[in-house]
């Protein structure tokens, strides 16, 4: 048999619960009868009948508490009496959800589901209601997977909107707090308002009529207070329309006046284009008598030029004769040109050849002159050379002095390599360094982004407390000692995954609130937050004595065998003052954690460990000592879901981060200082070794000068050699120029002779074409003359072709324009283009060019005849008419629906007006929907009446004070039950008593509906009444299975008990 989900007994790891409820017949202790002891049972009169939709049977199967259970109530007043924990609000959740009520209305769950027994995939409640044509069974099946029910009438399925019709039918209202009072909603009748308790009273005690006749009373007068807004609204829209219509009357008639000038300036319009017509075909007439007459000038102009092209044809062909000779001529010019021309380059290039010898001369002296220097200069090197060869030193004794120096070179150079290699190794190690300070800074960036998100789920939750912090961060220095921010942002969680324990251990209150260690600290915080600048926080201070070290009472060890692998504690770090605080007021290292292997062993975990607070996978145990049986009662609730402790940040890790960036800056330091050292001595060493370069050359120098001495005045002895055999006779070649010279002259003197006679030829062919070009330029000048006198007839023909064709185009325009303007003027007067104009419109038919007639109409004959007065008129009318502005063509539409708008609301407010006074005769003039009951009370006879309230009254007072007010309902009840559940919890003993007393003389009278009334525990010596029915609820390992408990045979046994005792 399943161990119960909500609920649990602890005398036995797989102990079920039953209830034993006893029938009208039960044992109770009665007051008539005093020698009998309280728990003695007496027999009971018959139940009597019940009243209409009374409830017979309750049936119970894997609901709450409960595996299968039935209750027998009696029809009057039912005491159902039981521990905490037995399971006797489970019977109130049944008779509401066995009634088609919500979950919602017990307060309990949201959904129905939640009411099946824990490991239980369906359950069932079945109640069974009087009725005298034969009493009602309802039954609800409870699918916990699906969340939903299947309903059964008499045990035939049937839909939800069936079983409410049928349990309003019977005035049953387990909605109404004044008919069906649960557990949880015993708080909720103070808080009803003063209407909401009036409604509720009259469905409870009224007639059925009651509530409908109220209802459509404030209707009523809600359609009055309606019927009076729309005649007042539709009066003043009325008044409106007829004030706007009035002003638009004027604009009416300054519309209808706007448009007789319109009118006018219509006709004006049509009119004009008949004469624009008139005017543009005169127009044509003149302009064709002008063609024409350009035309014979035309004529006339082109046989004048017919003499004057003849004549300038003959000089044409005597210039192109005379040309051809003038060509002939320059032919013979050019080719004695070329020759002459000939004759002179052959000059020119004997002049040429004597300068040629005469240069090749010059150059041959000059390079004796030049040779005779360069051996004088060679000679006296030489002798510089050999005197200076004499004055060099032997320089045999420098060699110890160079392998002196290069052993210091090589030794310097050593050095230097030796210290470059180290200036490597440190560059390499800065490097190692910096990219190990990099990843370190990585990781602290990734840690503050980590710690930026769980501000930035506290700046979206509780912005209040978010400003709060940035204040704290910075205001430090005006508190004594430390101040922790809010919890959330101090806890780091060591495994995200166990979040969820300490958000569910710890309330969110708490989770945002500041840690302060001295007082004075909170109060100058509170004050400045709270007080100045208006934020809503919380904050707390940590205990004297720290708590964050204390030691739990039961070592982790002795709980690991139950699954058990941590306490609250060791999940998290948090500052001192933080973890002080949460150990001293959650006790958080005394809170295991468990896993799966815990929850399967809860009910030993329980019994054995006697812990207060358990914490499995998924679910919180909570274990309570039962105050009246002494009982350990464990409830368990689901974790919710972690929402701001997820993001865990190793703060030890980052403050080793830290520690691990200052040495890495420290080593850097170090490194630079050993770097620059390195420098300065590399610096030193390359300084040294250029010096030791430098005396080597120079000593290497001094041993090769001798050498290098001999060897130049060797070469300068053999070029002097050389100089000395290169020699020139400068006489012999004077003599052979001379010679070449004189025979080139020769040459010469007979090439001008033959030059001169070819330039006598050349000039009398010039002096034969000039007289050519002569003649040619005459014979021009006559032609040109005849041109001129050619070109200036043909200008004047094409000034007379051209003024032509301007005059034809202006015809052919103006004949457009005529057939245009007649269209324009037909489509004016709306006439076909082949449509003749009726006899009685015609005053004149003119004739167009194209044959066709006009016919302007006789309205227009009243009107000007010319553009002129035409257009002076239309500007006239235009600006008459443009006086009227701001008139709109639709102000006369709108003027006219306004008047049939106006008559039609008229009537229709008569309508609403004679309708609301019927309304007026009908009903008085009252809010009906202001209606209410108020409730006043007083518990002292020196204080006044109070108006019930949930905040006046203690919940004592006002247990009492509901308690009186359902009674005195109580025989005007017209409802068929009525459940009150515990509400005597917060009474006093005397309170209680009386209530006590007044709940059996009222609920056991005559003709009163039936009542059930659920209470933990009684007062002893209390009055009984024998129409009572007391049902004891129990529950524990030893209880009787269902298929055993026979009911019957147990009230057969008690009435025979009960009969012997009196002879005894």
């Amino acid at each position: 048999m399943a161990t119960p989900s909500r609920k649990t007994s602890t005398q036995s790891p797989v102990a079920s619960k039953r209830a034993i409820l006893s029938d009208p017949s039960s044992e109770v202790p009665s007051k008539k009868k005093s020698s009998v002891p309280p728990a003695a049972p007496r027999p009971l009169p018959s139940s009597g009948p019940f009243v209409e939709g009374s409830i017979v049977r309750i049936a119970m199967e894997n609901f709450l508490t409960y595996d299968v259970c039935e209750v027998s109530p009696g029809p009057h007043l039912n005491m159902i009496i039981g521990a905490n924990g037995t399971g006797k609000s489970s019977i109130v959740c049944a008779i509401c959800l066995g009634l088609a009520g919500k979950p919602a209305f017990m307060g309990r769950a949201d959904k129905v589901g939640f009411f099946v027994k824990r490991g239980c995939s369906k359950g069932m409640v079945e109640i069974e209601l009087f009725r005298t044509s034969g009493n009602l069974v309802i039954t609800r099946e409870i699918d916990v997977a699906k969340n939903q029910s299947s309903w059964f009438i008499n045990k035939k399925s049937t839909s939800p909107k069936v079983v409410e019709e049928q349990v309003a039918a019977l005035n049953i209202q387990v909605g109404n707090l004044c008919q069906f009072l649960p557990q949880d909603k015993v708080g909720e009748f103070a808080k009803l308002s003063k209407i909401e308790l009036l409604e509720a009273t009259e469905k409870s005690v009224g007639p059925p009529e009651m509530h409908k006749y109220h209802c459509e009373l404030k209707n009523f007068r809600e359609k009055e207070k309606q019927l009076e807004t729309s005649c007042k609204q539709k009066t003043e829209y009325l008044e409106k329309m007829i004030q706007r219509n009035e002003r638009y009357k004027q604009d009416v008639d300054r519309f209808y006046e706007r448009k007789r000038h319109l009118d006018l300036i219509e006709m004006l319009e049509a009119k004009r284009p008949w004469v624009e017509y008139e005017n543009v075909r005169q127009e044509y007439e003149e302009v064709k008598l002008a063609r024409d007459q350009a035309k014979e000038e035309v004529r006339k102009l082109k046989e004048s030029q017919i003499p004057i092209t003849e004549r300038i044809e003959e000089m044409e062909r005597q210039r192109h004769s005379l040309e051809a000779r003038i060509r002939e001529k320059a032919l013979a010019i050019k080719e004695t040109s070329q020759k002459c021309k000939h004759k002179q380059d052959v000059i020119e290039r004997k002049d040429k050849q004597i300068e040629e010898l005469q240069q090749a001369l010059t150059v041959k002296q000059n390079e004796e002159h030049d040779r005779q220097r360069r051996i004088s200069n060679t000679r006296k090197m030489i002798e510089d050379l050999q005197n200076e060869l004499r004055t060099t030193e032997n320089c045999e004794n420098l060699q110890p002095q160079i392998d002196a120096i290069t052993n210091d070179l090589r030794r310097v150079q050593d050095e230097k390599a030796l210290c470059e290699s180290e200036i490597i190794d440190k560059r390499k190690e800065r490097e190692t360094l910096e990219k190990e300070k990099r990843s370190v800074d990585d990781h602290i960036v990734r840690f503050d982004n980590l710690m930026n998100q769980k501000e930035d789920k506290l700046r979206q939750r509780y912005r209040d407390t978010y400003d709060a912090v940035l204040w704290l961060r910075n205001n430090r220095d005006k508190f004594k000692q430390r101040v922790c921010e809010p919890i959330m942002l101090t806890i780091n969680m060591k495994d995200n995954k166990n979040a969820k324990y300490i958000e569910n251990h710890i309330p969110s209150n708490d989770l945002r609130a500041f840690v302060f260690e001295n007082q004075e600290d909170m109060e100058v915080f509170l004050k400045e937050v709270r007080d100045n600048k208006k934020l809503r926080v919380n904050a707390v201070i940590a205990p004297k004595n720290s708590y964050a070290d204390k030691a739990p009472s039961r070592s982790l060890n002795d709980l690991k065998q139950y699954g058990f692998f941590s306490y609250l504690r060791e999940l998290f770090d948090a500052p001192d003052p933080v973890m002080s605080y949460l150990c001293c007021q959650y006790h958080i290292h005394e809170v295991p954690v468990g896993t799966e292997r815990t929850r399967e062993k809860i009910e030993r975990v329980i019994q054995e460990t006697r812990l207060k607070q358990i914490y499995t996978a998924e679910e919180k145990y909570v274990v309570k000592t039962s105050f009246y049986s002494n009982k350990v009662i464990s409830s368990n609730t689901s974790l919710k879901v972690a929402q701001f402790l997820t993001v865990t940040v190793d703060l030890e890790q980052r403050r080793h981060l830290e520690e691990q960036l200052k040495e890495i800056n420290r080593k850097l330091q170090a490194v630079d200082s050993g770097l620059i050292a390195l420098h300065e001595t590399n610096k030193h060493l390359e300084h040294k070794d250029n010096e030791l370069r430098q005396k080597k050359k120079e000593l290497l120098e001094r041993k090769t000068k001798k050498r290098q001495l001999e060897q130049k005045i060797s070469s300068k002895l053999g070029s002097l050699k050389l100089m000395e055999q290169d020699t020139c006779n400068l006489e012999e070649e004077e003599r052979k120029a001379s010679t070449k010279i004189k025979e080139i002259n020769i040459q010469k003197a007979k090439l001008v002779t033959e030059l001169t006679n070819l330039i006598k030829n050349c000039t009398a062919l010039h002096i034969q074409k000039v007289d050519l070009i002569l003649q040619n330029t005459t014979v021009i000048s006559e032609k040109n003359k005849l041109e001129s006198d050619y070109m200036a007839t043909s200008a004047q023909l094409r000034i007379t072709e051209q003024h032509f064709i301007e005059l034809d185009e202006n015809r052919q325009r103006l004949l457009q324009k005529c057939k245009e303007l007649m269209k324009r003027a037909r489509q004016v007067c709306n006439l076909g283009a082949e449509q003749t104009v009726p006899q009685e419109y015609q005053t004149q038919v003119p004739t167009i060019p194209n044959g066709h007639n006009s016919s302007p109409p006789m309205a227009f004959q009243d009107l000007p005849n010319t553009l002129d007065e035409i257009d002076a008129l239309l500007t006239e009318e235009r600006s008459r008419a443009s006086c009227f502005t701001g008139l709109n063509p639709t102000v006369v539409e709108e003027y006219t629906k306004r008047e049939e708008e106006i008559e039609q609301l008229t009537a229709e407010l008569k309508i609403k007006k004679v309708e609301l006074d019927k309304y007026r005769e009908n009903i008085s003039q009252e809010d009906y929907d202001k209606y209410g009951i108020r409730i006043r009370v007083k518990f002292r006879s020196s204080t006044e009446l109070h108006e019930l309230t949930p905040h006046h009254q203690s919940g004592g007072e006002r247990s009492v004070s509901t308690m009186l007010y359902l009674m005195a309902l109580q025989e005007l009840n017209r409802c068929p039950f009525r459940v009150v559940d515990e509400i005597n919890q917060g009474m006093d003993p005397i309170n209680e008593r009386r209530v006590f007393e007044m709940v059996v003389n009222t609920a056991c009278k005559e003709n009163t509906s039936q009542y059930f009334f659920i209470t933990p525990k009684l007062l002893q010596n209390l009055p009984y009444s024998e129409k009572m029915t007391v049902l004891f609820v129990y529950n524990g390992p030893h209880m009787l299975e269902p298929n055993r408990w026979n009911l019957k045979a147990f009230q057969r046994r008690r009435r025979r008990i009960t009969f012997t005792q009196p002879s005894q």
